[in-house]
């Protein structure tokens, strides 16, 4: 789990790679706007994503307070600007409330899990950047770093 603002957000643990601190985000010109830019994380160039403008939450620059989730998807391995990780979180599948069940266009999220205190969106990953979004960005990655991952 990790926080964005108030809001608290997960993905499954098996594509989380790591939490580490932020570090300064070289900007990509050619990249789409949900990506800030590219950190280098032990010799691979990342992509940064910025989940700010995916959930529609004021835009801020990254502190060197934040953190960075870095996750696998099927095509790539990304890094997410988190403002706070909360730990991991185990609940059966039965606890999870479909998205499909709440609205059919939610698009990014996988899933709710109700807790006592609120809500937990399970973000889906792989659905992050859209099909124009994602060529967009491996020209970006392409052309700044031709050995980038």
């Amino acid at each position: 789990m990790f926080g964005l603002d108030a809001g608290r957000y997960a993905l499954p643990l098996a594509a989380v790679d790591r939490i580490v601190r932020a570090a300064h985000v070289t900007p990509l010109p050619l990249a789409p706007p949900v990506v800030l830019g590219a950190i280098d994380v032990e010799g691979h160039v990342l992509p940064v994503s910025n989940l700010r403008h995916k959930f529609r939450l004021p835009e801020r620059t990254v502190d060197p307070a934040d953190q960075f989730l870095i996750a696998r998807t099927a095509q790539r391995t990304v890094v997410l600007v988190i403002d706070a990780a909360h730990g991991v979180l185990e609940r059966p599948a039965a606890d999870v409330i479909g998205a499909a069940h709440i609205a059919p266009t939610l698009g990014q999220i996988r899933g709710v899990i109700p807790l006592e205190d609120g809500l937990v969106l399970i973000h889906d990953l792989e659905v992050f950047l859209s099909p124009d979004e994602a060529r967009a960005l491996d020209g970006a990655m392409n052309q700044d770093n031709p050995h980038a991952d």
